[in-house]
């Protein structure tokens, strides 16, 4: 891995076109289970799923990625694989709740306590390791995130249910370290967007969700996929109280909203992963535009302390646009990298 700006991917890469009904991915991110959009038949679903990851991996690999995923092949979203899996959920007798835009969504109902009973993700860990020689990464809807995207009827009380799902995503996440996971990331997208309620209790929540995990950890947030949000805003809302938080690195999309970087001085003495890619267009970026956007980083953090990713995932890409992006993003990174030395 190259010590000095590595590149990774933020978690999901476009799912091929035989795996899945693309055209049903739509722009809502499913909360419930959503198995409409598997094109193959539960008795080898698994076992495309396996193809799928192989392809994303050696996509990723031959890009030049230094830190990479799965793609998250098995996922019908970021979220609703690891939430719809915990006891305590009821998915016959769903609730609702206003999401992100203002609108209202069909999500988990939440009837009795939050308690993982098995791990969820660990092969996909085993799959990856057995599969890559370089560094991997697994990530995980992080509690803050899963508690806003639930209806709550038992604990009735929105920071109890966050710390709930907190001890569950660190028991997930103590398995898929002793899998071979190099990098546990959790994705808090509603920090953003919920920016009251991330203050009273976000931070705590991460905590507890990251206590005791060893090696690089990583929190991310954003405005949104792409393919939903297509004005998005220049700053984040809730975005220097992660300095308290004990994840090892910030993650955070930069290029489709044009970030005011000046905000990545108030994340020391974290690591920012930054996204340098726009997952918003389907046209492919040039390596010396990745690394002019680097070089504008630079100026407030330094590259002991700068990882390079795109904005967010980038499921709702096509393969040939992203693959170009991943290969620019290595690209411009190395023509960075140069300059360094």
């Amino acid at each position: 891995m190259n010590k000095i700006l590595p590149t990774t991917v933020v978690g999901s890469y476009p799912q091929p076109g035989w795996l899945i009904y693309r055209d049903k991915l739509g722009s809502k991110v499913p909360r419930l289970r959503a198995p409409e959009i598997w094109r193959v038949e539960e008795p080898w679903l698994e076992q495309a799923q396996d193809d799928a990851t192989l392809l994303a991996i050696r996509d990723m690999e031959s890009a030049g990625i230094d830190i990479i995923t799965d793609g998250e092949m098995r996922r019908e979203s970021y979220s609703n694989r690891f939430a719809t899996s915990l006891g305590g959920v009821d998915l016959r007798n769903p609730g609702t709740t206003i999401n992100r835009s203002g609108g209202r969504a069909t999500v988990p109902r939440i009837r009795g306590p939050i308690v993982r009973s098995r791990p969820i993700e660990v092969r996909d860990v085993q799959f990856l390791r057995a599969n890559t020689g370089r560094m991997i990464k697994i990530t995980l809807p992080g509690p803050f995130t899963m508690a806003q995207q639930a209806q709550d009827d038992y604990y009735k009380d929105e920071e109890a249910l966050a710390l709930a799902y907190a001890d569950a995503v660190n028991a997930e996440a103590r398995d898929l370290k002793a899998a071979g996971a190099d990098v546990i990331q959790i994705d808090e997208p509603w920090l953003q967007a919920r920016p009251e309620r991330a203050a009273r209790y976000g931070v705590k929540a991460i905590n507890r969700a990251l206590a005791g995990i060893p090696g690089p950890t990583v929190v991310h947030l954003c405005f949104g996929y792409a393919a939903a949000v297509h004005d998005k805003p220049s700053g984040y809302s809730f975005l220097p109280q992660l300095a308290d938080a004990s994840a090892a690195q910030i993650s955070i999309e930069a290029a489709q909203p044009r970030l005011d970087l000046g905000v990545l001085k108030d994340l020391a003495p974290k690591t920012v992963v930054l996204g340098v890619i726009d997952l918003g267009t389907e046209e492919v970026e040039s390596a010396e535009e990745v690394a002019r956007r680097i070089r504008a980083a630079l100026e407030h953090v330094p590259p002991e302390r700068l990882v390079a990713a795109p904005d967010c995932g980038m499921k709702y890409l096509s393969r040939e646009a992203a693959f170009g992006k991943l290969k620019a993003l290595a690209e411009g990174a190395a023509i960075v990298r140069a300059e360094l030395r």
